[in-house]
């Protein structure tokens, strides 16, 4: 590649941290909310401001470097949101949703001050502020959906089991979205979350509460190892969680105990490229970019591999590994029947 070619691709690499943080600033303001509310004949930039509650001359700056991002369209002084855009950024039922991944790009990076410490000392930073946890909550939201349009495709006979009923647990349940969103898919179900961070179990419990589905789920602040429904579980989940536990092989052979027979554990999670045609791509970029918060944290992301490794050490079955068209992938393992 010549000079200039590469001195191109840095410059559009700069402009794409500014577009970051004007698509975070458009999410985390509702600029973009109010602007698809508005629909096709928009707002004025004042309009916007008085809608958001911000500064009109900082609305203004927004909207123009909005528009030099091709994010917005300006025509005689109103802004319109494109409708594609308001998909790919607002639509959190849909597997192209990024939202949620601008905001944690940008909320993880607010706490990188200390990166090159770390970098030095090799000491992580494990009291990440509660934005943080949020953010990743906004993030996994597209895990959700992977989950119920990519994950349950790929698994008809555990949709056919999960409509008759039974017991799930959710391991490391963060916010809870996603037991709220298996209540309402399948009213048959009882179901447990398990979290460790107590801002979380409060949030959790706020939005089941809010959601009217105290009666059909609980949430309770622990440790995956002091699971207490050995043997009554027809479906364990972990979801982006495995690979931050610190003993994975451990919280694996927890959760087999905790099944019934015929039960299943599912991880969903975004592995490590396992290819350099993998790892030079678009997904590939996203997800080097992850692991660096990752060892931040002093966890780690795992290539398919290493998640099959785990199952090994647990000694569990070999899992039948799913990869996903999102780029996600999901482990699966059935306990035995009594009756096989």
């Amino acid at each position: 590649m010549r000079d200039d070619d590469r001195f191109d691709e840095f410059v559009e690499s700069l402009g794409g941290f500014y577009r970051t943080w004007v698509v975070y600033l458009g999410l985390e303001l509702g600029l973009f909310g109010r602007l698809s509310e508005a629909g096709p004949d928009g707002l004025a930039t004042a309009e916007l401001a008085a809608r958001t509650g911000t500064l009109r001359e900082a609305v203004d700056v927004w909207a123009w470097a909005a528009e030099a991002h091709g994010l917005v369209e300006e025509a005689h002084g109103r802004l319109a949101l494109d409708q594609h855009v308001a998909a790919i950024l607002l639509d959190d039922r849909a597997p192209e949703y990024l939202g949620g991944q601008y905001v944690h790009a940008v909320v993880a990076s607010m706490d990188w001050d200390g990166m090159a410490g770390f970098f030095r000392s090799g000491v992580p930073r494990r009291d990440r502020p509660e934005r943080y946890r949020r953010a990743i909550e906004r993030l996994t939201v597209q895990d959700i959906t992977v989950f119920f349009q990519e994950a349950l495709g790929a698994l008809p006979q555990l949709v056919a089991d999960l409509t008759r009923g039974g017991r799930v647990l959710d391991v490391h349940c963060g916010g809870g979205r996603w037991l709220i969103a298996m209540a309402r898919r399948f009213p048959g179900l009882e179901l447990v979350g398990i979290e460790f961070e107590p801002d979380s179990v409060a949030r959790a419990m706020a939005a089941v509460a809010e959601a009217g589905l105290g009666e059909r789920i609980a949430i309770k602040h622990g440790d995956v190892a002091a699971m207490e429904h050995a043997g009554e579980c027809d479906l364990v989940y972990f979801q982006y969680a495995l690979h931050q536990l610190a003993d994975a092989a451990s919280s694996l052979r927890a959760a087999w105990h905790a099944l019934r027979p015929g039960g299943r554990i599912v991880v969903l999670d975004w592995p490590l490229p396992s290819t350099e045609e993998e790892h030079r791509s678009r997904h590939g970029e996203l997800i080097a970019g992850q692991q660096l918060d990752e060892i931040y944290m002093g966890t780690r992301l795992a290539t398919r591999e290493e998640f099959v490794g785990w199952f090994r050490a647990a000694g569990l079955p070999e899992p039948q590994l799913i990869d996903l068209p999102s780029g996600a992938a999901t482990f699966v393992v059935e306990r035995p029947s009594a009756t096989r």
